[in-house]
């Protein structure tokens, strides 16, 4: 009943055992040298000023949310524009076109509103 997944299982022990051998012989010979070099934060070769907490905006949150929502949304478009042809000659054009235009307004209400909300303005 099993005899199928009998390799599968030898292959996993093998990774499995492979990969602790491994990471014990590495821990157990490697050498640590620890430095100053080394526990510093690389920055491009610049050296660290200020906090690493530094307190941002909320509007770059919001900014940042929004991009991430029209750029996926936007992209909810892609898979139509390629089978736009098939509906058509399906006979279903004119049902997924109406689809699509509504969901194109409801994004276009959706901008309308950030717009006048003032969520699109950078320097406030």
């Amino acid at each position: 009943m099993l005899t199928p997944y009998v390799p599968i299982l030898i292959l996993l022990a093998l990774a499995t055992g492979f990969s602790l051998v491994s990471l014990g012989l590495s821990d157990l010979l490697g050498r640590l040298r620890p430095s100053i070099g080394k526990s510093t934060a690389y920055e491009c070769g610049m050296q660290v000023e200020g906090s690493a907490r530094l307190r941002l905006s909320i509007h770059f949150y919001l900014v940042a949310v929004l991009f991430i929502l029209f750029d996926v949304e936007s992209l909810l478009l892609v898979p139509w524009a390629v089978a736009a042809r098939s509906f058509q000659e399906a006979g279903v054009g004119p049902l997924v076109l109406a689809e699509v235009a509504g969901f194109v307004g409801v994004l276009g209400l959706g901008l309308a509103w950030v717009w006048k909300k003032g969520g699109l303005d950078w320097d406030r």
